[in-house]
């Protein structure tokens, strides 16, 4: 007579996921940018609105979100469409507007995206609510698809209200106030967020006040020119003293 052998310990599974797989990366970046999408519709329907009120046609909006999604630089933009600039000009008032990014490269994390494909993408959507997404102490972990998806939605909120704004601008009323303190406000909220994130260093609020006030006494004249250079000098020189300085353990 043979004896059975017991029967092996049941293995432990774990519980299967009441979605069907783990949370993507493209939820978790609609999560991360739904507040900053909203700061975009109205400030995308204000330049939708704009653009039909200049004498543009409603599709302009849409090109001009789609191709060269430069926020402020866009409102320019229309105007100097509208006096017929030289593409001299245009190309000279778009890099004085933009150029402040190429300063975003110091801390933001293209390092992390990957392919050339999606590099060239986060290039190109690198706007100023991206970077101050990117840039927060939560926003360490961060893959690179996450950041490109975060992107990506930015670009479809501002894109999807400006071409809303352009075909329903003849219906929103001259009286409306406000509309132009949407991206204040958002960027108020942003930089609220970045002071709580500071970790014992020097308070970037306060090198932008003293950069103000160095400028004020020694170039009256050109106060906001020599206050931006100075303020981008003492960010590259903090930059180059972090990086720069060894890790103790």
């Amino acid at each position: 007579m043979r004896i059975r052998p017991p029967d092996a310990a049941p293995v432990a599974r774990p519980a299967p996921d009441l979605a069907g797989r783990a949370p993507s990366e493209a939820r978790a970046a609609f999560h991360a940018s739904l507040s900053v999408g909203m700061g975009f519709v109205p400030l995308g329907l204000a330049f939708g609105a704009l653009v039909v009120q200049s004498g543009l046609d409603w599709w302009w909006a849409g090109l001009s979100a789609a191709v060269a999604f430069g926020g402020s630089f866009e409102f320019l933009l229309i105007g100097l469409v509208v006096a017929v600039a030289p593409l001299a000009s245009i190309a000279v008032a778009a890099f004085m507007v933009n150029v402040r990014h190429v300063f975003y490269a110091l801390s933001f994390p293209l390092h992390r995206v990957q392919g050339r494909l999606g590099k060239a993408y986060s290039t190109f959507a690198l706007c100023d609510e991206a970077y101050a997404l990117a840039s927060t102490e939560r926003a360490r972990s961060w893959p690179g698809r996450r950041i490109l998806w975060m992107q990506c939605y930015l670009h479809v909120y501002w894109a999807g209200s400006a071409v809303t704004g352009a075909l329903l601008g003849s219906l929103i009323p001259e009286g409306v106030t406000g509309l132009d303190f949407a991206l204040t406000a958002l960027f108020t909220v942003l930089a609220l967020d970045a002071l709580r994130d500071l970790r014992g260093d020097l308070p970037t609020p306060l090198l932008a006040a003293l950069s103000a006030l160095v400028a004020r006494v020694l170039f009256p004249g050109q106060m906001l020119l020599a206050a931006f250079g100075l303020f981008t000098a003492v960010l590259l020189a903090r930059h180059l003293m972090t990086t720069g300085r060894p890790n103790r353990a």
